[in-house]
């Protein structure tokens, strides 16, 4: 292969992307070395197995991807914003096109929300950490190993090209001859099984790690939307994994598992990826609602109204994800009585999510309110997710869907479920959980700034698109002539440029604090706080619970107080924490090798990369390290006891 057939060459924003990598990655060693963090970035971050500090990297991990898909994002909104743009040539388009929504959704929504579940559904269960902790480690590593594999693509060996969802003849090795496809099927793969092993984790700490007395109706409504979601993951995520894999024969070793002349079939890919896809939706939205539902609470100042019922509806949510992924290709033919089943099952998805909106609003009735910033984002999501909710009853009537599907009402009812759902929700938990674990809250003023910016930018850039549709524009278009729709979209671009603005100043906030916000150890500093992680220091000391709390009740920290009851006491003992390993960072890169080797078919990097991999776990099988104890003196030094 040559060189410049190995580089993306020939267009001036990839050179100027990898001037931008070049520099980026000078600039961190040259701090990390004038500061002399190298070990410091090891034995505390790299080698880490403390949940608090995976679900950070998570986070940081999903602001990155954030930024680089909402550049996607704006970069197709200056395309779109006038007739004849020649802004993008129609190949580029369709790479960044692929590139925003496989971003957006597998490398920005997911960590972000296994951050929150990590830094939050521990302390709320009174666990010192997740039942697997080596685990959780690699699970990120291999997140971030396939996230990385898949955003060098755009500077070494090209995009893929063949949307998100990556259908099939179109992502087939004939329709897209390069490794641009490979890299999205390994990217995926990786942090895929990274994903499933946190919802088993998940899952397991959560039945087996809960505080004494903590039943599964005195959990917190968040630790629910965890274990409901943990369920769906670990049925979802092995469709994905069989599909990708399907895919990665077909292009690699010519079999015919997706090609008709060979015998296969194309819409077995589109089954297989909605199987997996639909209930993705509910994956990453479930726990958004349960951190609503903290929210809502917290600054109510009451309890959730209809704690059972909130549960029921989630579970309810949680079944019905699976039986109504044909609603995405209504238009394919496959009959009226399976478009009536899948239409009426996707209608009746809506009752359990009408039950959630209504028991929010149930509980701010008569309630204190407190006009936070995770208030606000969460006062903004009920009215723009019912938006969405609604135009997607209209799309799951099948005979209405002739007219909807491909159009751009379509892509306006999925960004304005994901968006005023999912990015709605973790910003909320991102400002609420926040002084939790550094010891101060992100300053408010500019907060507020930020949220009216990205709000209102958001509906100006996605309503807009509703009526786009309605008027008659298809979606997956590069270039338009339609004089007629050009107001329309050159105010969503507008939009998309606010909603860029409202979240740099979300960046700025966070560095400002950093800077300057005041320091605090209080427990409960937004002073309403109802579970567990409000009963401890903040920030978060390593072993989180000095003490094992025993728990009676729903939100025993809000009651508790109200009667001036200690709810953590008793004597100290010394506390079994697991041992920091670098193996599940090592063992990243070793898969991201292994990736990278197959996306172009280089065995010679394959094999010796597998070869390690298994003697990494060989290495974990005979690692007898069963941790360390933090003694009481420690303890009681850290406490201030």
């Amino acid at each position: 292969m040559r060189l410049d057939e190995f580089f993306v060459t020939g267009d001036p924003m990839i050179y100027a992307a990898d001037v931008s990598i070049v520099l980026t990655i000078i600039a961190i060693v040259a701090v990390l070395t004038y500061f002399k963090k190298w070990k410091w970035l090891w034995t505390e971050w790299l080698t880490t197995v403390d949940h608090k500090k995976i679900g950070i990297m998570y986070i940081l991990a999903a602001l990155l991807m954030m930024f680089r898909g909402g550049v996607d994002g704006l970069l197709m909104r200056i395309q779109l914003a006038a007739p004849d743009m020649k802004f993008l040539e129609s190949e580029h388009y369709n790479q960044i096109f692929t590139t925003h929504g496989t971003l957006m959704i597998i490398f920005m929504a997911m960590p972000f929300i296994f951050g929150m579940i990590n830094i939050a559904m521990p302390l709320q269960i009174g666990a010192r950490d997740v039942a697997y902790p080596w685990l959780n480690a690699l699970s990120f590593w291999l997140f971030f190993a396939g996230a990385m594999l898949f955003n060098i693509s755009f500077v070494i060996g090209g995009s893929p090209d063949a949307g998100w969802t990556s259908y099939t003849p179109l992502a087939s090795i004939e329709h897209s001859p390069g490794v641009g496809q490979n890299y999205y099927l390994w990217g995926l793969q990786l942090s895929g099984i990274g994903s499933l092993a946190s919802g088993i984790n998940f899952m397991v700490t959560i039945l087996r790690m809960r505080a004494p007395g903590m039943t599964l109706m005195k959990m917190p409504m968040f630790t629910w939307s965890v274990f409901i979601t943990s369920i769906i993951i670990v049925y979802a995520f092995p469709i994905l994994t069989v599909a990708l894999a399907l895919l990665t024969f077909d292009r690699m070793f010519g079999t015919h598992f997706f090609t008709v002349d060979g015998g296969g079939m194309p819409m077995m890919w589109l089954n297989l990826f909605w199987m997996w896809g639909h209930p993705e939706v509910y994956i990453v939205v479930l726990p958004a609602f349960g951190i609503f539902s903290e929210v809502v609470s917290t600054f109510s100042r009451r309890r959730l109204f209809g704690h059972h019922a909130m549960v029921m509806s989630m579970a309810a949510i949680a079944v019905l994800s699976f039986i109504v992924w044909v609603h995405h290709f209504f238009t394919m033919g496959a009959g009226p009585a399976v478009n009536s089943f899948f239409s009426i099952s996707t209608m009746l998805i809506a009752v359990p999510t009408g039950v959630k909106i209504f028991n929010w609003l149930a509980t701010m009735y008569k309630g204190r309110i407190r006009f936070t910033v995770p208030m606000l984002w969460t006062l903004a999501f009920i009215p723009n997710f019912v938006i969405g909710g609604v135009t997607g009853v209209m799309l799951a009537a099948a005979p209405a869907d002739y007219q909807y599907h491909n159009s751009y009402f379509l892509v306006g009812h999925f960004h304005y479920v994901l968006i005023a759902g999912v990015v709605f929700g973790m910003i909320a938990g991102l400002y609420y959980w926040w002084p939790k674990f550094f010891g101060f809250k992100l300053n408010e003023r500019q907060g507020k700034h930020g949220f009216w910016w990205f709000m209102i930018g958001f509906n100006l850039t996605f309503f807009p698109q509703y009526i786009l549709g309605l008027m008659g524009m298809p979606r997956r278009i590069y270039m338009y002539t339609n004089a007629d729709w050009s107001l329309l979209n050159m105010t969503s671009t507008i939009g998309a440029v606010m909603q860029g603005i409202g979240f740099l100043i979300i960046c700025y906030n966070i560095y400002w604090s950093v800077r300057y916000a005041p320091r605090t150890n209080e427990a409960d500093p937004w002073d309403g706080g109802r579970t567990l992680e409000w009963a401890i220091p903040s920030p978060v000391p390593y072993y989180n619970f000095s003490r094992v709390p025993e728990i009676k009740e729903l939100d025993p920290v809000w009651y508790a107080k109200k009667r001036g009851e200690k709810l953590i006491d008793g004597p100290l003992e010394k506390i079994h924490m697991p041992s920091n390993s670098g193996v599940p960072f090592i063992l990243g890169q070793i898969f991201f090798v292994f990736g990278f080797g197959f996306v172009f078919g280089w065995f010679w990097m394959v094999i010796p990369a597998f070869i390690a991999i298994l003697l990494c776990m060989a290495w974990r099988s005979f690692d007898y390290d069963d941790g360390y104890y933090v003694n009481v003196e420690e303890i009681k030094e850290i406490e201030g006891v």
